[in-house]
């Protein structure tokens, strides 16, 4: 992961946020007080809100694992899927 200073950071704002978006790279905002900050893209961002919000509900977190472990000739294609 890249790490800048925060003032390094301010002076290059835009291209910063440019860069996590391209990339899908965290860049660590460090300061003096060892109390740190992590820059990520906003998609990044919702894709570990959604991981939370599924790992929170332990009948949803047991259905994927389970669904992971089906052989992939056991499994639907999109065309049979029926919605």
């Amino acid at each position: 992961m890249t790490s800048i200073s925060i003032t390094k950071a301010r002076a290059d704002l835009y291209n910063l946020v440019a860069e996590v978006n391209k990339n899908s790279r965290p860049v660590m905002l460090t300061n003096k007080n060892g109390k740190n900050g992590v820059l990520i893209s906003e998609d990044d961002w919702n894709a570990i809100q959604e991981t939370l919000y599924l790992n929170s509900d332990s009948r949803v977190r047991d259905s994927i694992l389970e669904g992971g472990q089906t052989p992939l000739e056991d499994c639907l294609t999109e065309n049979e899927v029926e919605w």
